[in-house]
Protein backbone atom coordinates (compact mmCIF):
# COMPACT_ATOMS: atom_id res chain seq x y z
CA UNK A 1 0.00 0.00 0.00
CA UNK A 2 1.41 3.37 -1.03
CA UNK A 3 2.03 5.96 1.65
CA UNK A 4 0.39 9.30 0.91
CA UNK A 5 1.48 12.63 2.39
CA UNK A 6 -0.56 15.81 2.42
CA UNK A 7 1.97 17.30 -0.01
CA UNK A 8 1.76 14.42 -2.50
CA UNK A 9 -2.04 14.32 -2.40
CA UNK A 10 -2.25 18.10 -2.79
CA UNK A 11 0.01 17.97 -5.83
CA UNK A 12 -2.17 15.24 -7.30
CA UNK A 13 -5.42 17.09 -6.56
CA UNK A 14 -4.11 20.31 -8.14
CA UNK A 15 -2.81 18.69 -11.34
CA UNK A 16 -4.45 19.76 -14.58
CA UNK A 17 -7.84 18.09 -14.89
CA UNK A 18 -6.90 16.10 -18.03
CA UNK A 19 -3.80 14.73 -16.29
CA UNK A 20 -5.65 13.98 -13.05
CA UNK A 21 -8.48 12.13 -14.80
CA UNK A 22 -6.00 10.22 -16.99
CA UNK A 23 -4.13 9.03 -13.89
CA UNK A 24 -7.39 8.10 -12.18
CA UNK A 25 -8.55 6.17 -15.24
CA UNK A 26 -5.31 4.21 -15.36
CA UNK A 27 -5.79 3.13 -11.75
CA UNK A 28 -9.51 2.54 -12.19
CA UNK A 29 -9.07 0.22 -15.17
CA UNK A 30 -6.45 -1.79 -13.31
CA UNK A 31 -8.95 -2.84 -10.65
CA UNK A 32 -12.42 -2.21 -12.06
CA UNK A 33 -14.55 -2.47 -15.19
CA UNK A 34 -14.88 1.18 -16.32
CA UNK A 35 -18.25 0.47 -17.97
CA UNK A 36 -19.96 -0.87 -14.84
CA UNK A 37 -21.54 1.01 -11.94
CA UNK A 38 -22.98 -0.62 -8.85
CA UNK A 39 -26.53 0.50 -8.14
CA UNK A 40 -27.34 0.66 -4.42
CA UNK A 41 -30.52 1.64 -2.63
CA UNK A 42 -30.59 3.42 0.73
CA UNK A 43 -33.50 2.80 3.09
CA UNK A 44 -34.16 5.12 6.02
CA UNK A 45 -35.23 2.54 8.60
CA UNK A 46 -35.45 4.95 11.55
CA UNK A 47 -35.91 8.66 10.87
CA UNK A 48 -35.18 11.67 13.04
CA UNK A 49 -34.90 12.38 16.77
CA UNK A 50 -31.14 11.77 16.80
CA UNK A 51 -29.36 13.34 19.80
CA UNK A 52 -26.20 14.16 17.82
CA UNK A 53 -25.45 17.71 16.61
CA UNK A 54 -23.98 17.00 13.15
CA UNK A 55 -24.25 20.42 11.51
CA UNK A 56 -25.32 19.04 8.13
CA UNK A 57 -28.00 16.61 9.31
CA UNK A 58 -31.76 17.29 9.25
CA UNK A 59 -32.34 14.20 11.44
CA UNK A 60 -30.81 15.83 14.52
CA UNK A 61 -33.36 16.47 17.26
CA UNK A 62 -31.57 19.77 17.90
CA UNK A 63 -32.73 21.35 14.64
CA UNK A 64 -36.17 22.24 13.34
CA UNK A 65 -36.14 20.87 9.80
CA UNK A 66 -39.70 19.59 9.46
CA UNK A 67 -38.77 16.05 8.44
CA UNK A 68 -41.04 13.08 9.04
CA UNK A 69 -39.99 10.74 11.83
CA UNK A 70 -40.65 7.03 12.22
CA UNK A 71 -39.43 3.93 14.02
CA UNK A 72 -38.17 0.64 12.60
CA UNK A 73 -40.23 -0.87 9.75
CA UNK A 74 -41.49 -4.43 9.57
CA UNK A 75 -39.59 -7.22 7.81
CA UNK A 76 -42.20 -7.28 5.07
CA UNK A 77 -41.87 -3.53 4.44
CA UNK A 78 -38.11 -3.80 3.96
CA UNK A 79 -38.49 -6.99 1.92
CA UNK A 80 -40.78 -5.13 -0.48
CA UNK A 81 -38.25 -2.28 -0.72
CA UNK A 82 -35.39 -4.69 -1.30
CA UNK A 83 -37.21 -6.62 -4.02
CA UNK A 84 -38.19 -3.39 -5.79
CA UNK A 85 -34.59 -2.17 -5.56
CA UNK A 86 -33.27 -5.46 -6.91
CA UNK A 87 -35.71 -5.37 -9.81
CA UNK A 88 -34.48 -1.85 -10.64
CA UNK A 89 -30.87 -3.05 -10.76
CA UNK A 90 -29.58 -2.55 -7.20
CA UNK A 91 -27.30 -5.22 -5.78
CA UNK A 92 -26.90 -3.63 -2.34
CA UNK A 93 -29.48 -2.44 0.16
CA UNK A 94 -28.14 0.04 2.73
CA UNK A 95 -30.23 0.61 5.84
CA UNK A 96 -29.72 3.72 7.95
CA UNK A 97 -31.03 4.34 11.46
CA UNK A 98 -30.72 7.76 13.09
CA UNK A 99 -29.11 6.51 16.29
CA UNK A 100 -26.12 7.85 18.17
CA UNK A 101 -25.09 4.29 18.99
CA UNK A 102 -26.33 0.74 18.84
CA UNK A 103 -28.08 -0.42 22.02
CA UNK A 104 -28.83 -4.01 22.89
CA UNK A 105 -32.48 -4.98 22.87
CA UNK A 106 -35.41 -5.63 20.57
CA UNK A 107 -34.53 -2.86 18.10
CA UNK A 108 -31.04 -4.20 17.47
CA UNK A 109 -32.42 -7.76 17.29
CA UNK A 110 -34.87 -6.53 14.66
CA UNK A 111 -32.04 -4.95 12.63
CA UNK A 112 -30.25 -8.31 12.70
CA UNK A 113 -33.41 -9.91 11.29
CA UNK A 114 -33.52 -7.25 8.56
CA UNK A 115 -29.92 -8.04 7.63
CA UNK A 116 -30.66 -11.77 7.43
CA UNK A 117 -33.69 -11.13 5.25
CA UNK A 118 -31.79 -8.90 2.79
CA UNK A 119 -28.97 -11.42 2.51
CA UNK A 120 -31.53 -14.17 1.82
CA UNK A 121 -32.50 -12.21 -1.31
CA UNK A 122 -28.93 -12.54 -2.64
CA UNK A 123 -28.19 -8.85 -2.12
CA UNK A 124 -25.40 -7.15 -0.22
CA UNK A 125 -26.57 -5.72 3.10
CA UNK A 126 -25.05 -2.58 4.59
CA UNK A 127 -26.18 -0.73 7.70
CA UNK A 128 -25.29 2.54 9.38
CA UNK A 129 -26.42 2.62 13.00
CA UNK A 130 -23.97 4.95 14.73
CA UNK A 131 -21.31 3.74 17.14
CA UNK A 132 -21.08 0.05 18.02
CA UNK A 133 -18.86 -2.16 20.12
CA UNK A 134 -16.95 -5.33 19.30
CA UNK A 135 -19.70 -7.70 20.43
CA UNK A 136 -22.36 -5.88 18.41
CA UNK A 137 -20.13 -5.96 15.35
CA UNK A 138 -19.68 -9.70 15.82
CA UNK A 139 -23.46 -10.18 15.97
CA UNK A 140 -23.88 -8.22 12.74
CA UNK A 141 -21.22 -10.39 11.12
CA UNK A 142 -23.00 -13.55 12.29
CA UNK A 143 -26.24 -12.22 10.74
CA UNK A 144 -24.43 -11.96 7.40
CA UNK A 145 -23.82 -8.22 7.17
CA UNK A 146 -21.72 -7.32 4.12
CA UNK A 147 -20.59 -3.84 5.13
CA UNK A 148 -20.95 -1.26 7.88
CA UNK A 149 -21.06 2.41 6.96
CA UNK A 150 -19.43 4.82 9.39
CA UNK A 151 -18.11 7.97 7.75
CA UNK A 152 -15.32 10.14 9.14
CA UNK A 153 -17.10 13.08 7.43
CA UNK A 154 -14.14 15.45 7.15
CA UNK A 155 -10.57 15.98 8.34
CA UNK A 156 -9.57 15.37 11.98
CA UNK A 157 -8.69 19.06 12.26
CA UNK A 158 -12.08 20.34 11.00
CA UNK A 159 -14.23 17.66 12.59
CA UNK A 160 -15.08 19.57 15.78
CA UNK A 161 -16.46 22.44 13.66
CA UNK A 162 -19.09 20.05 12.34
CA UNK A 163 -19.79 17.67 15.25
CA UNK A 164 -19.25 18.07 19.00
CA UNK A 165 -21.31 15.18 20.40
CA UNK A 166 -18.74 12.55 19.49
CA UNK A 167 -15.04 12.69 18.67
CA UNK A 168 -13.08 11.77 15.60
CA UNK A 169 -11.47 9.03 17.69
CA UNK A 170 -14.94 7.63 18.43
CA UNK A 171 -15.41 7.26 14.69
CA UNK A 172 -12.12 5.44 14.28
CA UNK A 173 -12.91 3.11 17.19
CA UNK A 174 -16.16 1.99 15.60
CA UNK A 175 -14.41 1.42 12.27
CA UNK A 176 -11.82 -0.73 14.05
CA UNK A 177 -14.57 -2.76 15.73
CA UNK A 178 -16.16 -3.37 12.34
CA UNK A 179 -12.84 -4.43 10.87
CA UNK A 180 -12.10 -6.81 13.74
CA UNK A 181 -15.44 -8.53 13.16
CA UNK A 182 -14.51 -9.24 9.54
CA UNK A 183 -17.13 -6.91 8.06
CA UNK A 184 -16.31 -4.71 5.08
CA UNK A 185 -15.76 -1.06 5.96
CA UNK A 186 -17.76 1.61 4.13
CA UNK A 187 -16.20 4.92 5.11
CA UNK A 188 -16.14 8.28 3.39
CA UNK A 189 -17.46 11.75 4.04
CA UNK A 190 -18.90 15.01 2.81
CA UNK A 191 -17.39 17.88 0.88
CA UNK A 192 -18.83 21.37 0.85
CA UNK A 193 -19.01 21.74 4.64
CA UNK A 194 -16.96 24.92 4.54
CA UNK A 195 -13.73 22.96 4.86
CA UNK A 196 -10.43 24.16 3.36
CA UNK A 197 -8.58 22.38 0.58
CA UNK A 198 -6.13 21.11 3.20
CA UNK A 199 -9.04 19.64 5.17
CA UNK A 200 -10.26 17.86 2.05
CA UNK A 201 -6.79 16.47 1.40
CA UNK A 202 -6.42 15.33 5.02
CA UNK A 203 -9.81 13.61 4.79
CA UNK A 204 -8.56 11.59 1.80
CA UNK A 205 -5.23 10.92 3.51
CA UNK A 206 -6.86 9.47 6.63
CA UNK A 207 -8.93 7.10 4.49
CA UNK A 208 -5.94 6.13 2.36
CA UNK A 209 -3.77 5.41 5.41
CA UNK A 210 -6.28 3.00 6.95
CA UNK A 211 -4.83 -0.50 7.00
CA UNK A 212 -6.50 -2.19 5.28
CA UNK A 213 -8.13 0.53 3.23
CA UNK A 214 -11.94 0.76 3.16
CA UNK A 215 -13.64 -1.49 0.62
CA UNK A 216 -16.21 1.23 0.01
CA UNK A 217 -15.77 5.03 0.00
CA UNK A 218 -18.90 7.19 -0.35
CA UNK A 219 -18.17 10.77 -1.44
CA UNK A 220 -21.09 13.05 -0.62
CA UNK A 221 -21.64 16.63 -1.72
CA UNK A 222 -23.44 18.60 0.98
CA UNK A 223 -27.14 19.09 0.36
CA UNK A 224 -27.93 22.15 2.50
CA UNK A 225 -31.14 21.72 4.50
CA UNK A 226 -32.97 24.71 5.95
CA UNK A 227 -32.90 24.63 9.72
CA UNK A 228 -29.47 23.05 10.04
CA UNK A 229 -26.36 25.14 10.82
CA UNK A 230 -25.14 24.52 7.26
CA UNK A 231 -28.50 25.30 5.68
CA UNK A 232 -27.17 28.40 3.91
CA UNK A 233 -23.93 26.82 2.71
CA UNK A 234 -23.32 27.53 -1.02
CA UNK A 235 -23.23 24.52 -3.36
CA UNK A 236 -19.85 23.03 -4.17
CA UNK A 237 -18.18 23.53 -7.52
CA UNK A 238 -18.70 20.25 -9.43
CA UNK A 239 -15.04 20.31 -10.47
CA UNK A 240 -14.08 20.11 -6.77
CA UNK A 241 -16.18 16.96 -6.51
CA UNK A 242 -14.52 15.50 -9.62
CA UNK A 243 -11.05 16.27 -8.24
CA UNK A 244 -11.94 14.74 -4.87
CA UNK A 245 -13.19 11.55 -6.52
CA UNK A 246 -10.16 11.26 -8.81
CA UNK A 247 -7.72 11.77 -5.96
CA UNK A 248 -9.61 9.24 -3.86
CA UNK A 249 -9.58 6.72 -6.70
CA UNK A 250 -5.80 6.99 -7.08
CA UNK A 251 -5.10 6.86 -3.34
CA UNK A 252 -7.60 4.03 -2.62
CA UNK A 253 -7.43 2.04 -5.86
CA UNK A 254 -9.43 -1.08 -5.02
CA UNK A 255 -12.37 0.60 -3.28
CA UNK A 256 -15.82 1.02 -4.72
CA UNK A 257 -16.03 4.83 -4.82
CA UNK A 258 -19.65 5.85 -4.39
CA UNK A 259 -21.00 9.06 -5.91
CA UNK A 260 -23.51 9.63 -3.14
CA UNK A 261 -25.54 12.62 -1.91
CA UNK A 262 -25.79 15.76 -4.00
CA UNK A 263 -26.37 14.27 -7.44
CA UNK A 264 -29.50 16.36 -7.98
CA UNK A 265 -27.19 19.40 -7.99
CA UNK A 266 -25.11 17.89 -10.82
CA UNK A 267 -25.80 17.92 -14.53
CA UNK A 268 -25.54 14.66 -16.47
CA UNK A 269 -22.24 15.93 -17.82
CA UNK A 270 -20.87 16.52 -14.31
CA UNK A 271 -21.94 13.04 -13.24
CA UNK A 272 -20.22 11.61 -16.32
CA UNK A 273 -17.01 13.38 -15.30
CA UNK A 274 -17.32 11.79 -11.86
CA UNK A 275 -17.46 8.35 -13.48
CA UNK A 276 -14.44 9.21 -15.61
CA UNK A 277 -12.68 10.26 -12.40
CA UNK A 278 -13.23 6.81 -10.89
CA UNK A 279 -16.65 6.73 -9.24
CA UNK A 280 -18.27 3.35 -9.81
CA UNK A 281 -21.36 3.30 -7.64
CA UNK A 282 -24.47 5.43 -7.19
CA UNK A 283 -27.48 5.34 -4.90
CA UNK A 284 -30.79 5.01 -6.70
CA UNK A 285 -34.24 5.99 -5.52
CA UNK A 286 -36.10 9.24 -4.95
CA UNK A 287 -34.39 10.05 -1.63
CA UNK A 288 -31.16 9.51 0.25
CA UNK A 289 -32.49 9.30 3.80
CA UNK A 290 -34.11 12.77 3.80
CA UNK A 291 -32.56 14.60 0.83
CA UNK A 292 -33.61 14.41 -2.84
CA UNK A 293 -32.00 12.03 -5.31
CA UNK A 294 -32.51 11.34 -9.03
CA UNK A 295 -35.12 8.68 -9.72
CA UNK A 296 -34.31 5.25 -11.14
CA UNK A 297 -35.57 6.22 -14.62
CA UNK A 298 -33.11 9.12 -14.74
CA UNK A 299 -30.29 6.81 -13.66
CA UNK A 300 -31.03 4.25 -16.36
CA UNK A 301 -31.31 7.05 -18.92
CA UNK A 302 -27.87 8.33 -17.91
CA UNK A 303 -26.35 4.84 -18.09
CA UNK A 304 -27.78 4.39 -21.57
CA UNK A 305 -26.43 7.74 -22.77
CA UNK A 306 -22.96 6.86 -21.49
CA UNK A 307 -22.99 3.29 -22.79
CA UNK A 308 -22.50 2.08 -19.22
CA UNK A 309 -24.47 -0.49 -17.27
CA UNK A 310 -25.36 -1.44 -13.72
CA UNK A 311 -23.33 -4.29 -12.23
CA UNK A 312 -25.32 -7.48 -12.60
CA UNK A 313 -23.62 -8.92 -9.52
CA UNK A 314 -22.47 -7.29 -6.32
CA UNK A 315 -18.72 -6.59 -6.13
CA UNK A 316 -18.39 -9.05 -3.24
CA UNK A 317 -19.61 -11.78 -5.58
CA UNK A 318 -17.22 -10.98 -8.43
CA UNK A 319 -13.96 -12.82 -8.94
CA UNK A 320 -11.09 -10.75 -7.57
CA UNK A 321 -13.47 -8.32 -5.88
CA UNK A 322 -12.37 -6.37 -2.83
Amino acid sequence: MASWTVASLTELYNDSLPNLIFKAQQVHRQFHDPEQVQFCTLSNIKSGNCPEDCAYCPQSARYNTGIDTWSLPTLDEIKDQALSAKQAGSTRLCMGAAWREVREGKDFDHVLDLVRMVRSLDMEACVTLGMLNVNQAARLKEAGLTAYNHNIDTSPEYYSEIITTRTFEDRLNTIENVRQAGIQVCCGGIIGLGESLQDRIRFIQVLAEMDPQPESVPINALVPVEGTPLGEQPPIDPFDLVRTIATTRIAIPQAIVRLSAGRTQLSQEAQALCFLAGANSIFTGEKLLTTPNPGIDADHELMNKLGMRPMAEAPSQLVGAV
